[in-house]
């Protein structure tokens, strides 16, 4: 029995298999597209072709219990259940970056960002930011864009140039404010700049909301990238600790939730 743990964001769609022993057997990530329920269709394929079957068929019998979580979680309609990304991310961090009594799960996401407190294995506090892509991927895509530059070249640019301010909150009036930057002939290394750190601000004074562990650490798409984990560090004062394994957690952690699923239906079978 295999157990799959799929995280359908709002950008990215994230898929992790265990095995019986809960080894990570496969990840990988493909775009979610325009349509959730396409993306899981599509994913379901993919498993297929590797052995892994979440649905039964004439040709085979369905061998892995499936979890599936984040914003496209409810369009896997072949999934045994559905968890919110907010216990997942959790679950993922703690195995991902060692469990510790206490860790803050910052998850900056396509569509939200969420600061998770996790106290002795247990979510025990949380912000979601879902009212405004400002502070989110989404925003960081728009500016990209209006760079034509990708989201990886905007990375490399804002590295290399001094931060311009990026003053409003809202995503329309701040691409606004990088149009009157490209007309005034501001470089785009340091309106690039600019972008990011108003990005980190965000996140940032997001944290400070709430009560943050010893133990900072970064998941989600941003999650591989040191330049964003240094800015976040500096803006708090303290270390956040990020992993190319980090834009995982989530599909991590409903895989993991489907193991001990899978687990307790075993039991109940052989105790009936």
């Amino acid at each position: 029995m295999y157990y799959t743990g799929i995280d359908i964001g709002s950008t990215a769609a994230k898929i992790v298999v265990l095995s019986e022993t809960g080894e990570v057997l496969e990840e990988f990530v493909i775009p979610t597209g325009w349509s959730s329920r396409m993306a899981a269709k599509n994913i379901a394929e993919l498993l297929s072709g590797k052995g892994i079957y979440v649905t039964d068929t004439e040709e085979h019998g369905k061998n892995s219990v499936v979890v599936s979580t984040g914003y496209g979680r409810e369009a896997v309609d072949f999934s045994d259940k559905q968890v919110t990304e907010i216990t997942c991310h959790a679950k993922g961090a703690q195995v991902l970056f060692q469990k510790e009594k206490a860790v803050s799960v910052i998850d900056v996401g396509g569509q939200d960002t969420k600061v998770i407190l996790v106290e002795n294995g247990i979510v025990s506090d949380f912000l979601m930011n879902d009212k405004c892509a400002a502070g989110t991927g989404k925003f960081i895509e728009v500016m990209a864009n209006r760079l034509n530059v990708d989201i990886d070249d905007m990375f490399a640019l804002a590295k290399a140039g001094e931060p311009i301010p990026i003053s409003a909150l809202c995503t329309v009036f701040a691409e606004s404010e990088v149009i009157s930057y490209i007309a005034e002939g501001r470089s785009r290394e340091d309106i690039a700049s600019g972008v990011i750190a108003s990005v980190a601000n965000k996140v940032a004074t997001m944290c400070k909301r709430q009560k943050l562990a010893e133990k900072v650490v970064l998941t989600g798409g941003l999650s591989s990238n040191s330049y964003f984990a240094a800015l976040l560090s500096d803006r708090l004062g303290q270390p956040v600790e990020n992993s190319s394994e980090g834009r995982y957690a989530g599909a991590l952690g409903a895989a993991m939730t489907a193991k001990k699923l899978g687990e307790r239906r075993s039991r109940l079978q052989a105790d009936s």
